[in-house]
């Protein structure tokens, strides 16, 4: 098996929320008026990961970067068993910023946004794989501050809102004070969590645990160059075939179904290219209820709204159902959908056995930033009354 340089893909994670209320009704008699109170049952509202990925992009952290692009998959795969404290399924929004590169506006503080919230998760693989590293000055509380004023974070206090911040720099350059948009953080129920590249010793002289403490985050030491060896199982090549079957259950409508449906390839190739264990976790991914594409495939569109077909123009459609009856959309479409559901059954099933041969085989050996993130996230999930399955 090829060495990989793992994780921080970072991103990923969660929510959890419920509401209630009551409403009034007034029922009128002949000749009386009686006010009468029903209480509806407590109905849970969606429920959010949301995580904001911070990285590094100057010259020393090219690991990094292949870090989290050939461990986003393995992060998100984990929080297909996250579930909130109303026993709902959270849904998980990354968001990506890149500092420390000179390629960027210094106006700007050398800070871009590359993603904002997003659950698209090959948009989220498609801007991890542009990102370029390249020298320049690295202020991370400038970048905390921007990604806290620019991100929709929502004010549900179950949500689970967490910035995870890499870099390899003092944590106290440039004109922002840390501590100032660590407060900030704060009042937005944001978690600061830091990870520094390099010597655990070298990251606290320098301020970065100091950054994670004050909004009771968790500061992390890595190795950001270390190549983590995958261990290859019988059914890596099967769960990788399942994978292109799987892209056939797809039915692209609209303005971006070819454009989306393409990305989708390119990410395959992607993950395939940085390492065969890469593209088996992906595959794994798209198995998952994480991965929805109601924007431009018409399986999951007709998922989320039955009604979309009616409302549909022929000339939206793929060329294959162009013409046909809304009944025969609508059955070609329950088809396709039995198929992947299938196919998707087939690849979990695979996976256990996969992991159940990995762990066996490779005890302990996982991404430096995947442990990292992993550990934070779950600590943190914990006091949101989030659980694993």
């Amino acid at each position: 098996m090829k060495h990989l340089n793992k994780l921080l893909g970072t991103a990923f994670v969660l929510l959890a929320t419920s509401t209630s209320y009551a409403c009034n009704l007034k029922a009128q008699t002949n000749d009386n008026t009686v006010l009468v109170t029903k209480s509806t049952p407590e109905k849970p509202s969606k429920q959010f990961v949301k995580i904001a990925l911070l990285l590094d992009t100057s010259n020393s952290m090219d690991g990094l970067i292949n870090q989290a692009k050939a461990q986003l998959w393995d992060i998100v795969n984990e929080f297909t068993h996250a579930k909130c404290g109303n026993q709902t399924r959270p849904d998980l929004q990354i968001a990506l910023y890149e500092y420390g590169n000179d390629n960027l506006s210094s106006r700007e503080g050398y800070i871009r946004q590359v993603l904002g919230f997003s659950h698209d998760l090959d948009e989220i693989s498609e801007k991890l794989f542009s990102l370029t590293t390249n020298g320049g000055e690295e202020y991370c509380g400038e970048v905390i501050h921007t990604s806290l004023k620019q991100l929709d974070w929502g004010k549900n206090p179950d949500d689970l809102k967490m910035i995870f911040i890499a870099g390899n720099e003092p944590f106290n350059q440039g004109k922002l004070d840390y501590k100032a948009a660590a407060t900030n953080a704060k009042e937005k129920d944001v978690i600061v969590n830091t990870i520094f590249c390099g010597n655990y010793d070298q990251g606290i002289s320098t301020m970065w645990k100091s950054g994670a403490v004050l909004t009771g985050g968790e500061y992390m030491a890595i190795d950001h160059n270390r190549q983590v060896v995958h261990i290859n199982t019988p059914y890596d090549d099967i769960i990788i075939r399942l994978n292109g079957k799987l892209n056939k259950t797809y039915i692209s409508y609209g303005a971006m179904g070819l454009e989306k449906k393409a990305l989708q390839a390119a990410q395959d190739s992607n993950a395939a290219e940085l390492e065969e264990a890469v593209a088996v976790q992906r595959t794994v991914s798209k198995s998952s209820r994480l991965y929805k594409n109601s924007q431009w495939d018409l399986v999951d569109a007709v998922e989320d709204n039955e009604t979309i077909i009616s409302e549909m123009r022929d000339e939206d459609l793929p060329t294959e159902l162009q013409g046909k009856s809304e009944t025969e959309i609508k059955a070609y479409i329950a088809d396709k959908k039995a198929e992947r559901e299938k196919i998707q059954k087939e690849i979990q099933e695979l996976n256990a056995k996969r992991d159940a041969y990995i762990a066996k085989n490779q005890a302990g050996q996982k991404g430096e930033l995947e442990n990292a993130m992993l550990s934070a996230i779950k600590a943190q999930a914990s006091k949101k009354n989030f659980k694993w399955d």
